[in-house]
């Protein structure tokens, strides 16, 4: 694994915000390479020199073998390279799609070095109900739940996917999300230690945890439990607030530096931890691009600082 410097460490702006098809309904995987350089471009004009092409976005496993081409040469095109590669909503235990979404990860993990990337991030997390389609935010509605019967056949799928990472020099990474297997610090050291593999660790994406309006263990807890076992990183950050006359809770997406967890902090203690990996910032509405842009550059300074005590 190669060992970072502040200037070089990837970190990378998620693509997600652009959603999967084009004004007209087109699905991105069949629009023209131009909207992606467009929508590529609209990142790198910002300071962004890494993108995570998500499969909310343009999914790398739905394309032809010529098309990925294309997709590479808008890539060097627009002078971006990638800092990882995620699945969104795709679980490989899903009962309708799970073959098909794990055939989907394996072949996210044969291409992932083509474009030098180190991590391919997954997670059990299913597509949206009606209801959080509706909310204002979707977490503040309920979602899918894991079944406790299947997770024998995560951890065996997720094994597999291990084996394929291995065997192309990668890490695969679980994301953090509530009500799945790895949807509380504890579920999540759990079931990685059940997968037991030295090419799979977590995704301590607990901004995903944050948001909700229910109880959650104090953040710096919540990390000290998940950051040794961590190999990649979605980054974001929110208000919360909580009222004890009422009971209600308020969140929102917030900047980095600005919401409810102190990353300064947190990062600092994952590198006395080890952390060596990627970072891929995430934000949902207001200008989700230009805030991207700003915790990039956070994280950049914070590194910078670090590294140099």
């Amino acid at each position: 694994m190669a060992t970072y410097t502040a200037a070089n460490w990837p970190i990378g702006g998620n693509m997600l915000v652009f959603g999967n098809v084009t004004p007209d309904g087109t699905p991105l995987t069949e629009a023209s390479s131009t909207v992606w350089a467009s929508q590529m471009r609209q990142m790198k004009e910002l300071g962004v020199d890494l993108i995570d092409p998500t499969d909310a976005w343009l999914s790398l496993a739905k394309l032809s073998d010529e098309r990925l081409e294309e997709f590479r040469r808008v890539l060097d095109g627009e002078g971006l390279g990638l800092s990882s590669i995620s699945m969104t909503r795709n679980s490989v235990v899903d009962t309708s799609n799970g073959q098909r979404n794990f055939d989907d990860a394996k072949r996210f993990i044969e291409i992932a070095p083509s474009f030098g990337v180190t991590v391919v991030n997954t997670g059990f997390m299913q597509a949206l109900k009606p209801a959080q389609a509706k909310a204002i935010w979707f977490w503040l509605e309920d979602g899918h739940h894991d079944d406790p019967a299947l997770r024998d056949q995560a951890i065996e799928r997720t094994r597999a996917l291990g084996d394929a990472a291995k065997a192309q020099g990668i890490q695969l990474s679980l994301e953090m999300y509530e009500d799945t297997y790895v949807g509380t610090p504890d579920d999540a050291v759990s079931f990685v230690k059940d997968v037991a593999h030295d090419a799979v660790g977590l995704n301590p994406d607990l901004g995903n945890l944050v948001r909700l309006h229910r109880e959650v263990e104090p953040w710096p807890q919540m990390f000290e439990k998940v950051l040794p076992y961590s190999n990649f990183w979605h980054i974001k950050n929110y208000s919360r607030d909580f009222d004890p006359q009422t009971g209600a809770y308020a969140t929102d997406p917030t900047p980095l530096k600005y919401g409810y967890i102190n990353y300064r902090q947190v990062i600092r203690r994952a590198l006395e931890l080890g952390y060596n990996a990627p970072f891929c910032c995430e934000h949902y509405g207001s200008d989700s691009l230009g805030v991207i842009a700003e915790n990039v550059q956070y994280i950049r300074q914070i590194l910078t600082s670090a590294l140099a005590d």
